[in-house]
């Protein structure tokens, strides 16, 4: 059970989420954070050190409850193909995300890529475990022979990953989901044709 500190803190990271997300890191301010808690500055600071932390803090939080929606999702699938699938599927609607404001990994990457060589180093490491994770699965896949060795899992969960979160900003930016649906239905051809 969370203290009350600790709920009005998460409060606080919870309401800030979207707002960093939607802003970026540098279009997001402490105004922003109070109107939307509709807490003090004290209180506010009471928590977080000033901007810089809050930002990290946020960063880490949407992080973590992307990845956290992102392996419950992929959990469910019961076989390799399924999982992927699952994990395609999490993208299907660009323009209704599940944190407002399009995918938090791509947002944040493309902001900190020069600015916030700290928060930079924590989204390359979210890269690779997600990257190792998806290979996982395909290897997986492959051993319990439900794909074909001819699949080069390194390759195509680079392409995948790519592919899906160009695809994010790209519909987002024209405002349709039309062009995800048939990136996602050309992807899961891709993989069945490795089905055995």
């Amino acid at each position: 059970m969370l203290t009350k500190a600790e709920r009005t803190k998460q409060f606080i990271l919870e309401t800030a989420a979207p707002i960093f997300n939607q802003k970026g890191i540098s279009g997001a301010n402490i105004d922003d954070v109070l109107a939307a808690t509709k807490l003090t500055k004290g209180c506010l600071y009471g928590h977080f050190e000033g901007k810089e932390d809050l930002a990290l803090q946020v960063v880490d939080f949407m992080l973590k409850s992307n990845g956290e929606k992102m392996l419950s999702t992929i959990s469910k699938g019961k076989t390799a193909k399924a999982k992927v699938f699952a994990f395609l599927d999490f993208y299907k609607d660009p323009l209704n995300t599940y944190l407002k404001g399009g995918c938090p990994i791509f947002n944040v990457a493309v902001e900190s890529d020069d600015n916030f060589p700290a928060i930079k180093e924590k989204i390359a490491g979210v890269i690779r475990r997600g990257q190792e994770i998806f290979i996982g699965v395909l290897n997986q896949g492959i051993k319990d022979g439900e794909l074909s060795d001819k699949l080069d899992p390194a390759v195509y969960a680079f392409k995948a990953v790519a592919a899906v979160e160009g695809a994010v900003v790209m519909c987002r930016s024209m405002n349709t989901a039309k062009p995800m649906a048939s990136l996602l239905k050309s992807l899961k051809a891709e993989l069945e044709s490795y089905a055995i």
